[in-house]
């Protein structure tokens, strides 16, 4: 038995007893035919070897440009407080990540304070009113049981009927004034239920806390600016943090004036920084601007990158792929099946269930996943895509085995 077909016989083995990715070596061979490789289905699996069809599609150019990563401005906040008033607790630093809703800062507000003394002697007058109303109410009732008899004049009853009119239009008026209230307590964040709660009877004091608020997070985010101190006097026109969500960025880019007409948005780009040399985060262009800055003769071209694990830092500088269609169609590949073989380009032709044949090609215009082949390949032929390296490798193991 030759050697080939022994380690072919070893490989299958070790398929059979489920010991996992057996090394290459064992498993695979190239046939007699020179460039023919062999690859058992189950070592085809093994390998994860995926394949694609030579087709003709449409070519696209990469427009290049530069930017930088930016805050999502939709996603930007200044946080101010609601009103004056007294820093009691800082709950957050800078730098901190936070959820929406957690609180940031507790302080003392002194403009709530004084609305909750409005809305409880508004309260208390209201009370009044309504017990002058209900008197009124009885007094014109009886006036009209007298009228009835003839035991009080017409004129008098008129006058207690305006006396319950007058009375209810104040209860009326004092009610909308309290709804008025209520509405900028709500302002300050209060329930109806904390609204409720507040005392109103002359024997007790509202809740001291009910003045103090709580800043919430709008949104989850960074804290990136951070200006409060407790004890600190604060009041709306003071920023106190500046908050940002990096989920998404905005990379803000430079496109020159003649590529223009070719970039749209909604169109995939793609961005590359230098600390992660090999990566590429994918993103949509969202906005083209409609002004050239005079001295560069470019536009700002806005692009929306995903960055769910903040590798994306404010202010990086980024290199942009924008892909474009040129309308001319050619011949292409997946970028995964184009492997350097001895200085040339070569892929993996399938021939049969288990066999691949090695073709040099001649490779044209190159884009982020599809490659033009102008000599070596025709439409509808089968290559390897996933899992090509592989069958290089055993090409070189053999050349190098009949060397010796």
């Amino acid at each position: 038995m030759s050697h080939w077909m022994m380690g072919l016989g070893l490989f299958s083995a070790a398929l059979l007893a489920g010991c996992g990715s057996a090394p290459v070596a064992d498993e695979l061979h190239q046939d007699e035919g020179e460039g023919v490789v062999e690859v058992p289905k189950e070592a085809q699996t093994n390998i994860g070897l995926e394949t694609a069809p030579a087709q003709k599609r449409k070519l696209e150019r990469m427009v290049t440009a530069t930017g930088i990563v930016s805050p999502d401005q939709t996603r930007y906040a200044h946080i101010t407080p609601l009103g004056r008033g007294i820093v009691d607790t800082v709950h957050v630093n800078l730098g901190d990540r936070v959820r929406q809703g957690q609180a940031l800062v507790s302080y003392d507000n002194i403009e709530l304070g004084d609305l909750i003394g409005e809305y409880l002697n508004l309260r208390a007058g209201l009370e009044k009113l309504e017990a002058e109303r209900e008197v009124a109410g009885k007094i014109l009732e009886r006036s009209r049981s007298l009228l009835e008899v003839e035991a009080i004049a017409r004129q008098e009853f008129e006058v207690r009927e305006a006396q319950h009119q007058q009375a209810v239009a104040s209860v009326r008026s004092q009610q909308a004034e309290i709804a008025r209230v209520e509405e900028k307590l709500h302002r300050f964040g209060l329930t109806d239920q904390d609204i409720a709660e507040l005392k109103t009877a002359p024997h007790e004091s509202p809740h001291r806390t009910a003045s103090h608020n709580v800043l919430p997070a709008p949104f989850g985010g960074i804290i990136v600016m951070y200006d409060v101190s407790p004890g600190e006097l604060v009041d709306r026109d003071k920023a106190l943090f500046t908050l940002v969500d990096t989920s998404n960025v905005w990379v803000l880019a430079d496109l020159y004036e003649k590529d223009f007409g070719r970039v749209k948005a909604g169109r995939e780009c793609f961005v590359s920084v230098a600390s992660y040399p090999d990566d590429v985060f994918r993103g949509n262009v969202a906005y083209v601007s409609d002004f050239l800055d005079p001295a560069s003769r470019t536009a700002k071209v806005r692009c929306v990158v995903p960055n769910p694990e903040g590798r994306l830092k404010l202010e990086m500088f980024a290199d942009v792929r924008i892909p474009v269609e040129e309308g001319k169609e050619a011949l292409t590949v997946p970028l995964a099946a184009i492997q350097d073989a001895a200085g040339e380009n070569v892929v993996f032709v399938k021939t049969g269930d288990d066999r691949f044949e090695k073709r040099i090609v001649e490779i044209g215009e190159r884009g982020e996943e599809w490659a033009e082949v102008l000599r070596g390949l025709n439409g509808g032929e089968t290559v390897v895509a996933k899992g090509s390296f592989h069958l290089k490798s055993i090409l070189l193991r053999e050349q190098i085995g009949d060397e010796h």
